[in-house]
This record gives structure tokens, sequence and C-alpha cells, in this order.
């Protein structure tokens, strides 16, 4: 690796992990959830490409949803990335692997870029660390490399790549002679016992032109729309905003439609590096410490006469069970899922109810994250909402009015800068306000410390959506 040049992170950090529901949702998706440790998903892969000497500050394709969520994620890792790219939609691995590749070639006409997802687990970070270094080799000789993984059984659920010959007689990397599509369970097998067969990782080595030359060529239309929305690209805050219209007129496609399947530059390097994409509850299973049968537990459980099941409460309540085999439970404070460990991946089906049923447990919790810090829905009912608020210190809400509903606000603990009409005023612990409707008001903590405080709502209307923005210090208006 030290021969190797230097690695331009592109994190992709998108998508919504509707089948690790109820923990990951529209609003606060997977890669934002500590799921296989004690930091994020995207913490995790962030901090796995910080080695200042063989890789460059990550680049970061997010959802313009999550913006505040990631950046401060990466700022309390201590990462500072090179650029946070906002998407206005989704469109798949091609666009956004061209934008990162257009914004990289900026400043570094030779840029070799890591394309990797932020919700994927890498155990053996020596291996990996080792296998980037082949692939950025290769890559930078002109190659468009990807991962396969060497599998360990017949998955049904992974692509698959077919290896072919040696690439240019180094026996690290290997022509891509296929790439399949997902089989069922018996093909899996032949694929497995061959041994010419790896799990596509969907994390790829490139070099930035030689990727933007081959999408040029192969899939022209993506090319077009992403060097427009690129060029029409702008500063917000400390986010790059992708221009909505060009970019929403892109085609959605991946990496491995547009281009990896129709070029002969494609390569792999077969790696054994502790992968899993955590593409489910069962995943997670897979991944977690197990007692004696066979059982992960998180939080506060009891169990008797249980085998081979996952666990995990994560609103505190204790989850006793008993006489259940290959099951999955998983609690939050206002959802619980009970599945057969074989059918979880079904959850995605229950996630799709939802939306159509338009409730909000599809894309929020009931904590809800902001970018001054996060509220709690503590009741609900015609006419009033009771929230439980906690603003960071420095954290500051836009000046508002509301048409439908006024506001009762009760300190209990920290100091609130509180805003009402032309009135500034303090309120300690104990004390509280009241904004009637229409008044513009604004709250604010001033403090080193967090400020909590219980809201009341009341109103013929009391959706979240009842917020006139004035000024917003975070350009949400």
């Amino acid at each position: 690796m030290p021969d190797s040049p230097i690695i331009h992170p592109v994190i992709l950090s998108g998508g919504s992990g509707s089948r690790l529901w109820p923990m990951s949702r529209a609003h606060y998706p997977k890669q934002l959830l500590p799921l296989a440790g004690s930091k994020t998903m995207l913490q995790e892969t962030a901090g796995r490409v910080s080695d200042s000497s063989r890789y460059a500050p990550p680049l970061v394709i997010a959802n313009n949803d999550h913006r505040f969520i990631v950046a401060e994620q990466l700022q309390s890792a201590a990462i500072k990335p090179h650029a946070i790219v906002l998407e206005p939609v989704g469109r798949s691995t091609a666009p956004a692997a061209a934008i990162a590749a257009l914004a990289l070639l900026e400043k570094t006409p030779d840029a070799i870029m890591a394309l990797l997802p932020s919700d994927h687990v890498v155990s053996d970070e020596m291996a990996f660390t080792e296998a980037m270094g082949i692939a950025a080799t290769a890559a930078a000789a002109g190659a468009l490399v990807t991962f396969g993984i060497k599998p360990n059984g017949p998955e049904t659920g992974y692509g698959y790549i077919r290896e072919g010959t040696t690439l240019d007689g180094n026996t690290n990397v290997r022509k891509v002679a296929a790439f399949v599509e997902k089989p069922d369970l018996a093909t899996a097998e032949t694929y497995v016992e061959s041994g010419d067969y790896l799990w596509n990782s969907g994390m790829f080595v490139l070099g930035a032109q030689t990727f933007l030359d081959e999408l040029e060529r192969l899939a022209p239309k993506i090319m077009a729309a992403c060097r427009k929305a690129y060029a029409a690209s702008f500063v917000d805050l400390e986010f790059l905003r992708l221009d909505a219209d060009t970019f929403g007129d892109c085609p959605s496609d991946s990496i491995d439609y547009a281009v990896m399947e129709k070029t002969d530059r494609a390569a792999v390097v077969p790696v054994d590096f502790g992968w899993n994409d955590v593409g489910g509850w069962p995943a997670l299973w897979d991944l977690a410490d197990k007692d004696s049968d066979g059982n992960a537990t998180l939080g506060d459980t009891l169990l008797k006469d249980v085998r081979n099941s996952y666990f995990r409460s994560d609103d505190g309540r204790l989850i006793a069970a008993i006489g259940l085999e290959d099951t999955i439970v998983v609690s939050t404070d206002d959802a619980i899922l009970v599945s057969r460990r074989d059918r979880a991946g079904d959850v995605k089906d229950i996630v799709e109810r939802l939306k159509t049923a338009e409730r909000y447990e599809a894309v929020h919790h009931r904590r809800v994250f902001r970018p001054w810090g996060d509220y709690n829905d503590i009741d609900e009912d015609t006419r009033f909402r009771v929230k439980r608020i906690i603003v960071k210190p420095g954290g500051i809400l836009s000046l508002q009015k509301h048409k439908h509903r006024s506001e009762h606000w009760v300190v209990v603990k920290g100091v609130a800068v509180v805003t009402t009409g032309e009135e500034v005023s303090e309120l300690h612990e104990n004390q509280s306000t009241y904004i009637p409707k229409g008044v513009i008001h604004r709250l604010e903590n001033k403090g080193k410390e967090p400020l909590h405080l219980i809201e009341v709502q009341v109103g013929d209307y009391v959706g979240e959506d009842d917020i006139v923005r004035l000024e917003d210090t975070y350009g949400r208006n």
C-alpha cells in the first residue's frame, strides 16, 4: 500500500434502510444509527478511511433531509469532510459517483475515488486497507475495480461476480467475466461449489476521469444531466447543493447497470475482510455476540427456552420471551417488530403499508432531530400536543409564528432566551411563558449546557407544518 496513490473516499449516505424498521426510518435511517457498535455506521465508515497518509478527506453524498445529522455526526467523530453534497432526489449510485468525480477532478486531475456505502460493516480493517491499496493501484492503471467477497455459503440475497483471468499478471486482481443477478438457492449452491464466484459488495475504486469517460460513452444522458446539475450547484452553509431541476431530470441507475456490466475495464479484487451489508435484522443477528443458545440480546431482556433469536430493547422496556426459536423482536418507544428470522426481510412491506396509511412511524421516531437539537412527542390528542424539547448549546430555533396554535413553554433545565414580539427575556428552571397564536417568537440557548423544556401546544391544528419561518440560522426558510 505505501506505493499506492492517495485514495479519495466517497461515502454514500442517502439510503432509507427500511429493512431495519422500526429502528431505521426515512428521517433517521440505519447509517445514522449505532447498530453494529458504539459508533454510528456512517462514523464507522468514515473512520475506516481516515488515515491521512492513505486517504484524502471524505466526500459525503447525503439526502437533504439528513444534512444536519450527517454534519454533526462527522464533527463529533472529528472528521472534516472534503464536502457534503446534497442530493435533492435519489438517483442511485451512477449519478452519485458522477457528481463525486466532477467535484474531485476540479482540484485533483488524477483522483482515485473509493465509492463506499455508509451502511456496511467491515470487521478486518487491516485486510480492508490492504485491499484498498491493491484496488487503487489497479485503478490508477485504468481499471474500474470492485471488491468481490469470498462467499461463506450459498447466499441468495446478493448479486455475484464471476472471476475471469488475472489482470496484467497481477494475481490479486482479476478481470470480471460476468456480473450475475441474485440467484435461487440451487444456483447459489453451484456458484459456491465452483469457486469461481464472489459476492458483489457494491464498493468500487475508480479513476475519476476514467469513470466519467466510460459513463459518457455508455450512459450519456446520465453524464449530461450530472454535468448540468453540478455546474448549477451552489454552497449553502457547509453543504454543496445540486440543482434540483437538472438533477431531477437525471435517469436513475446503478453503477453496475450503467457502467460495470458494459465496460471492458471492469476488474475485481477478491477479498475476505469480514464484510456485511447489514441488509436486515438477520444480518445483525449474524454479527452479534450470542449466548450458548444462539441468542443475541441488546437492552433489558429475560428469556426462557429461547434459541437462535435476536432481541433488542431500544426503549428501556423489558422484553420477556418464552419458548421461541429463530425469532426477531425489536422494541422502540413507539413500535414493536416481531418476526420469524427467515421472514424479517418482509418488514419492508410493513413500511410500505405504513406509508400508504400516512402513519408517522414510517418516517420518523418520536424523538425527532433538528439542527438546533431535538424534540420528543410525549402526548397528543384533539386540539393539543405535548413535547419535550432539548436545545443544544448555541442552538437557535427559527424566528417564527403559528396560524393555528398557541404554545406554553416550561423550562425544566438550563436557561432559555425567549423572543416574544419585540420583547426578549430569560427563563430559568421552573419558569414559563405563553406564546399566543400569530405572535412572532424565537427560542435560543446561549448557555454551555443543553436547555430542556416542556412545550404544550393548543389549537385547532397542531401539525408540525404549522410554522411560518421568517428567519432561520440553518437556511430552512
